[in-house]
């Protein structure tokens, strides 16, 4: 690839040639530029932040998601780490082999691992932790609702992930910040900032790194208790292991979650048609938030190419970056009808928000929970609500999109 380009330097000319993750405008609404890109060169390139190839059609990603080892999932972030990182990330992959499975590993040794993980996550497993969830929601609702405004992003989608995967995960639900901290150090603000990238993945592993020992000598009936206590194919489960899997389910719990609550929550704010109907017609919240995951999924994921790869007019060569975009085919004509609107009684959604193939968010069954109870919550109690100030709304970019701030008002019980 050629020389690389950084946010700021310059404007973007052409997108199919030099597209930007982190264009202002792009962050604010991407979904004009996938249907500019599929029409007019859907496999588009940059030379931006590392380099990379963005598919924008269902077709190409369902399958590119296929084409392993070619499109190798052991590094899933498109940004290049920090030469210091890269160099820990590369000693530790020698050492161990992969850094936070199973969404670092190819097959067949991911298989394991989701094998693994899997039963954490069953609709059952989930459900344990749904009463938590409504108690939490209410807390949050009982902070606000008698000043008649919040900002339903901070104030509301950001505060409860971090405290349910927290509860799963047998740690302390008070230091929700702290974890809140950490995973917009990795995943948001870190990406474009490597030393602030480098400090919150020390400390996640830091803390993990003190946690795991302790619940390998002290099991309780918690998530890390039982995933050290675990086996995979007759062998005990490592620390490095363990630390890197706790690694995984608390940023991936936080932070794509928190973006899907906060973009539906933004929505309904600010359409108020969707939002009467909910509220009228409640027996359409399931095809709605299933909608509302397809017109807003949060994540892409990226690959590393091992070997040459053609696909219709792109050549891929070994070391290049290949972002899926999955936002990108959920808005494909090809296989939505209407993919540009929020249709709350869509009955044919084959969206992949959570991706898709082997590498599919074992996490979906807590992530659809968590929406269900935090929308159902707040319409339970709070059903007419409106955004004051649209604005002041702002969006997190990069591989992970969704509102950081969404001002929103309402009527104060008398």
């Amino acid at each position: 690839m050629s020389e690389d380009k950084s946010e700021g330097q310059c404007p973007v000319a052409d997108w199919a040639t030099d597209y930007d993750l982190f264009d202002p405008e792009y962050v604010r609404d991407p979904v004009p530029f996938w249907k500019d890109l599929r029409e007019q060169c859907p496999i588009a390139h940059t030379t931006r932040w590392g380099g990379s190839w963005m598919p924008t059609k269902y077709e190409d990603i369902q399958a590119m998601v296929k084409m392993v080892p070619a499109l190798s999932s052991r590094s899933p972030t498109v940004i290049p780490p920090d030469p210091a990182l890269r160099e820990e990330l590369i000693a530790e992959i020698k050492a161990y082999g992969t850094e936070n499975p199973p969404i670092t590993a190819d097959p067949p040794e991911n298989i394991a691992y989701r094998r693994l993980i899997l039963p954490f996550f069953t609709p059952e497993a989930v459900d344990e932790y749904r009463p938590y969830t409504e108690e939490l929601c209410n807390e949050l609702i009982d902070r606000v609702i008698d000043k008649g405004f919040c900002d339903a992003a901070e104030n509301y989608a950001q505060q409860i992930p971090p405290r349910v995967i927290a509860r799963m995960l047998g740690i302390d639900a008070g230091r929700a910040e702290e974890f809140t901290e950490w995973t917009r150090g990795v995943l948001e603000l870190g990406q474009t900032h490597p030393e602030l990238r480098m400090e919150s993945r020390r400390k996640i592993r830091e803390f993990f790194g003190e946690l795991v020992p302790g619940r390998r000598a002290n099991p309780g009936n918690d998530l890390v208790s039982k995933l050290v206590n675990a086996e995979i194919e007759g062998k005990p489960v490592s620390d490095h292991t363990a630390i890197g899997m706790c690694n995984l389910l608390l940023v991936a719990g936080i932070d794509t979650t928190w973006s899907s609550i906060g973009s539906a929550m933004w929505h309904l704010s600010s359409h108020s048609e969707d939002r009467r109907r909910l509220a009228k017609e409640p027996v359409l919240w399931p095809t709605a938030i299933e909608e509302l995951l397809r017109f807003y999924s949060p994540v892409m994921m990226a690959r590393r190419v091992t070997e040459e790869v053609e696909v219709g007019e792109a050549h891929f060569r070994p070391g290049d970056k290949v972002l899926l975009n999955f936002p990108a085919a959920n808005h494909d004509p090809e296989v939505f009808d209407r993919p540009d609107e929020v249709v709350l009684d869509r009955q044919r959604n084959r969206h992949i928000a959570f991706g898709i193939g082997m590498h599919r968010c074992a996490g979906s069954n807590l992530a659809r929970m968590e929406m269900e109870v935090a929308l159902k919550t707040w319409f339970a109690r709070i059903p007419e609500f409106e955004l004051t100030d649209p604005e002041t709304v702002t969006w997190a970019g990069g591989q992970v999109r969704g509102p950081r701030r969404v001002p929103v008002k309402f009527p104060v019980a008398a």
